[in-house]
C-alpha cells in the first residue's frame, strides 16, 4: 500500500487559537486536494511553542506579569470538550484526511495544560491522545507529565501508527513502546531545529524499521506579535528554523530536512517497504531476546483499530 504524506512546517498565528485553528483549516484544505491522506503539524502548533518564555518563574517566586502571561497561554490552549475539537474533526471529515497535530492541551477537571498530540480519522474522529509523559526542562513549568496510558497507536486504513513529542524520542524505552505495538508511521512532532536532529530521525527509523515524520516549526523573533516581543531579547532572530524530515525504514532522507523557510514536506509511503526492510533486522521479531530481556509498560493501551 502506498499512501501520500505532509509534514507542515510553518508558523503559527502565535497564542491566538481561533486563527491558528482557520491556518489548520486552510492548510489541510490545500494538501487534500492535492492527494495527501495523512497531514503532520508540529508540537503545540495550537497555539504555539512558548520558546523564549520564563512565565515569569525563579526558584521561590513569581510574578504576576508571568501569572497573566500563563493565564493567555491557557484560554489559548484547545479544549477536547469544546467546538475546538469539533472544528478539528469536521475537518478532518470534510477534506477526507487523517490529521495528527500537536497542541497545548487544557484539562478542565484538573486546570493542567499537557503538550498532547491529537490523532484524527476522517470516518472516527479523534482516534486518541498522547500527552507528553516528560516535559522538558522549565517545560515542566507549565506542562504536566501524562503516565503510560497516553502511548497510544492505531491501526488504520493507512496504516499503523503512533510516535512521542520531542524529547521523549531520547527515551529508549519510550521508543520501545511504540516498536512493540509495530508502529509502521512514527510521527514525532518537535520544538527542536538543531542539525543533530536529523540524525535523531534517522535512527528511529533505523532501530524501529518505520517511516518516520519529524515536524517543527519555522518561526523567527519577528513573527511574535508586539506585545512578547519584550520577553524575546536574548533570543537570535532565527530561533526555530525548522528541520522538519521524512524518513525511510532503512534510515534514508526521503523529503528534507527543511531548514530556514516554512513550507511543507509532502512525499509517498510505500508501506511495503517496511516489509523489505526486515530482512536483517525486526526489533520486536527476529532480531529480539525475548530469553534475555523482559519488556513492560505499565497502562500502556491496546492499539486501537479504526
Amino acid at each position: 500500500m502506498k499512501i501520500k504524506v505532509a509534514v507542515v512546517q510553518d508558523a503559527p498565528v502565535f497564542f491566538n487559537k481561533e486563527k491558528t485553528l482557520d491556518q489548520v483549516e486552510n492548510i489541510t484544505t490545500q494538501y487534500a486536494s492535492q492527494g495527501c491522506e495523512l497531514i503532520v503539524f508540529p508540537e503545540s502548533f495550537i497555539p504555539g511553542y512558548p520558546r523564549g518564555f520564563t512565565f515569569g518563574a525563579n526558584i521561590g517566586s513569581r510574578t504576576e506579569e508571568g501569572r497573566q502571561l500563563y493565564s493567555e497561554y491557557y484560554n489559548n490552549a484547545i479544549d477536547l470538550e469544546s467546538n475546538d475539537l469539533k472544528r478539528l474533526e469536521v475537518l478532518s471529515k470534510i477534506t477526507n484526511t487523517y490529521i495528527v497535530i500537536g497542541v497545548t492541551e487544557r484539562q478542565n477537571a484538573n486546570g493542567s495544560l499537557y503538550c498532547s498530540m491529537l490523532y484524527l480519522s476522517p470516518s472516527k474522529g479523534l482516534l486518541g491522545v498522547h500527552r507528553k509523559i516528560k516535559p522538558t526542562g522549565t517545560e515542566r513549568l507549565i506542562w504536566a507529565e501524562a503516565a503510560g496510558e497516553s502511548l497510544v497507536t492505531f491501526d488504520t486504513n493507512i496504516g499503523k501508527l503512533g510516535g512521542l513529542i520531542c524529547w521523549e524520542n531520547y527515551m529508549p524505552l519510550a521508543r520501545m513502546s511504540m516498536y512493540i505495538k509495530g508502529v509502521e508511521i512514527y510521527i514525532a512532532p518537535t520544538a527542536d531545529s538543531r542539525e543533530q536532529w536529523t540524525a535523531t530521525m534517522q535512527q528511529i527509523a533505523l532501530e524501529g524499521r518505520c517511516f518516520v515524520l519529524g515536524c517543527n516549526q519555522y518561526m523567527t523573533k519577528a513573527m511574535y506579535p508586539e506585545k512578547y516581543q519584550h520577553l524575546m531579547a536574548n533570543e537570535k532572530d532565527n530561533f526555530c528554523p525548522g528541520g522538519s524530515v521524512i524518513v525511510s525504514p532503512l534510515g534514508h532522507i526521503i523529503a528534507g530536512p527543511l531548514f530556514n523557510a516554512a513550507g511543507v514536506l509532502v512525499s509517498e509511503l510505500d508501506l511495503e517497504d517496511i516489509k523489505r526492510s526486515k530482512l536483517d533486522f525486526d526489533v520486536i521479531g527476529h532480531y529480539s531476546r525475548n530469553d534475555i530481556f523482559e519488556f513492560k509498560v505499565s497502562d500502556q493501551p491496546e492499539t486501537l483499530k479504526e
